[in-house]
């Protein structure tokens, strides 16, 4: 890093360690920029196979209530690279999933380890992890927000067109976890968010008020609504997710129902601007939330989006521990 690259990574460690990362709301527009910018250098220094590891001699404990590719692999690989330990630790590794209580569980990694992540149904838990322990926790998913893959969302978009501020970002499909992390990272960024999901699907109302508040603040806007084409129209980036996620399952079938006309194909995209991207956060089911003419086009950016999990990972995990 150049003098004044290690000046940007060093602020922004100093300034966020020891804390917890819970959801994009709970970090200021600077914070989080600086946490983009440190990324983004972490992601060129690894390129050019300089290494930086800060973390020598710390370790990770990854807590899995929920299976995942992206975040294991990038959480697992981004320790190492920082020259830390990442530790697996999935249901029936610990007590946790045998009863033992999540106050309990954080107070006693806390005692072996210098961070958790933790990849879980519920959002309380994160939060009484988080209230309980003594080191950094991270939240890699939760059933409210998912803060990593959005922040990585955010390095994309920038790497696609530079300062994001004023550019406008459509989602399209259920009003879940990654639509309130877009949501939050949008507006905290300075941009117009458009969500359009089917009528109950909707994201929560809660954060809706909260993202629209911030909004005031940066210049980002917000619209919720039930016509994907009112969302798509002008858009810079066209994102969406599966109709049914991991413990949904039972509720597969009345949500194809729901969904049908929610599909990003190459017609809806087409009433984006003609420089959009496409995004989704993976794993993506063609035919269904997206067609494959979409997903594997030459506007699809959905594997810089994956590769940009890791050093937005790293930045956090440099940061906090």
């Amino acid at each position: 890093m150049s003098d004044s690259e290690q000046s940007v990574t060093k602020t922004t460690a100093q300034s966020l360690k020891g804390r917890h990362f819970l959801t994009l709301l709970d970090y200021s527009t600077a914070q989080l920029q600086g946490l983009v910018s440190l990324a983004a250098q972490l992601k060129q220094q690894h390129k050019e196979g300089v290494p930086y590891r800060p973390l020598a001699g710390k370790t990770l404990a990854m807590i899995f209530a929920k299976a995942s590719t992206r975040t294991r692999v990038s959480f697992e690989t981004g320790m190492y690279q920082l020259g830390g330990h990442a530790l697996f630790l999935g249901q029936d590794d610990i007590q946790l999933g045998r009863g033992e209580t999540v106050a309990d569980t954080a107070r006693v990694l806390s005692r072996y380890v210098d961070g958790i992540m933790v990849r879980t149904f519920s959002h309380s838990d994160v939060v009484e992890l988080a209230r309980c322990a003594s080191v950094p926790v991270i939240n890699a998913l939760t059933d409210r927000f998912h803060p990593c893959q959005a922040l990585a969302d955010m390095m994309t978009l920038m790497e696609q067109f530079g300062d994001v501020k004023g550019r406008k970002l459509a989602y399209i499909g259920d009003g879940n976890n990654m639509a309130h992390s877009l949501l939050a990272g949008a507006v905290k960024f300075g941009m117009h968010v458009a969500v359009a999901a089917p009528p109950g699907y909707e994201p929560l109302a809660d954060i809706v008020a909260e993202c629209r508040s911030i909004g005031k603040e940066t210049g980002g806007t917000v619209t919720i609504t039930n016509e994907p084409q009112v969302a798509v129209a002008g858009a810079d980036a066209v994102y969406t997710d599966v109709w049914a996620s991991m413990g949904q399952e039972a509720e597969t079938a009345e949500r194809l129902q729901a969904f049908q006309q929610f599909q990003v194909g190459e017609s809806l995209l087409a009433q984006a601007t003609e420089h959009a991207v496409f995004m989704h956060c993976l794993p993506a089911h063609r035919g269904e939330e997206v067609t494959a003419g979409v997903i594997d086009g030459a506007r699809s950016v959905i594997f810089e989006q994956a590769e940009n999990r890791l050093h937005a990972q790293k930045a956090i995990l440099a940061s906090l521990l």
